[in-house]
């Protein structure tokens, strides 16, 4: 990969990690021989169509490469080919066979097993092997053949392999459904139609009320005519309510010359107007209780000019909510 240069001085260009300034004929130069380096690399190549010299080669000409690299495009050609080739390594490493057969565990844990005494070789009228609990292994017996082909001093270890430990069956356990005692049931309560009191549309009366008070009161501040200096949340409810003017076009918001926002009553635009290209915007208006105490302060709100409302109660099942 990238390796130091010390004949290189640092601060110089050609140290650089990042030069966005790189000539552009070398950086097309080296797109070009990554996306050959690619081609040869790509993922429908089979591992069967390449040896592993050849793949040394090709990442050794991808380090030679990288030497160059001065931008991430160039960088992410570079992260492909290596992508490439280790997808290529380790389908090959998986195909490889020792000899002219493939290596083959089971066959090789069965010999081993033999090796230790933990079965006997087949006879000529045997018909299967030996339980592998009769006998104890020997693992002596293989240790001192691994120790002749290592150096490695012999330690003390544990070790629980597969070859006397037999597999065992995961019992699927039943389990029984739980019970609830009908004691301990409840029922929610239920609501018949005639404990539930029906009450009028509020928001459809509260809405032309406050259109007929617009309509008395004229062009008007639009703080002066919602604030309820004696009730926060039926400012917000008056605000609410004028928001269904607003939204049908019987309502205009405009803001003068001295900065005050206007509201007053207007036509609704017709099926005409809205062809000619008229249309109706309505805003996000943020209104909390600093807002509130402001505007009472600044407009010196004394007396709301939309009557105050009595708190809605509603009746469920024979209680009051309000």
């Amino acid at each position: 990969m990238v390796q130091f240069d010390p004949n290189v001085r640092i601060g110089s260009p050609s140290s650089l990690p990042y030069d966005p300034d790189q000539d552009a004929a070398e950086k097309r130069d080296i797109r070009k021989k990554y996306r050959a380096l690619e081609k040869r690399t790509g993922e429908q190549l089979r591992p069967q169509d390449i040896m592993a010299a050849e793949l040394v080669e090709q990442v050794e000409e991808a380090d030679e490469l990288f030497q160059k690299v001065k931008n991430p495009t160039e960088a992410t050609l570079d992260s492909t080919v290596l992508r490439n080739v280790s997808s290529i390594s380790a389908q090959k490493a998986r195909a490889m066979k020792l000899g002219s057969a493939a290596f083959d565990i089971d066959d090789f844990v069965s010999k081993l097993a033999i090796f230790m005494g933990g079965r006997h070789e087949l006879a000529d009228d045997a018909s299967e092997l030996d339980d592998i609990g009769d006998c104890v292994m020997d693992w002596e017996k293989v240790g001192r053949r691994a120790l002749a082909k290592s150096r490695r001093v012999p330690v003390m270890g544990f070790m629980l392999g597969p070859l006397s430990v037999e597999q065992k069956k995961r019992a699927t356990v039943k389990r029984s459904k739980l019970e609830k005692s009908k004691e301990e049931e409840r029922k929610p309560q239920e609501i018949r139609e005639e404990d539930i009191q029906r009450s009028e549309n509020e928001t459809t009366k509260n809405v032309i009320k406050i259109r007929e008070i617009l309509e008395e009161s004229g062009s008007v501040n639009l703080f002066r005519f919602v604030v309820n200096p004696n009730d926060f949340a039926q400012s917000v409810e008056n605000i609410f309510y004028l928001s269904f003017l607003i939204r049908d076009g019987l309502c205009a918001l405009e803001i003068d010359d001295s900065g005050e926002p206007i509201i007053f009553l207007c036509e609704a635009p017709s099926a005409q107007d809205r062809a000619d290209g008229v249309t109706c915007h309505q805003i996000v208006m943020e209104f909390d209780m600093a807002t509130w105490k402001r505007a009472i302060e600044v407009f010196e709100i004394t007396e709301s000019m939309i009557p105050q409302r009595p708190a809605a109660k509603t009746r469920l099942g024979g209680k009051w909510y309000g």
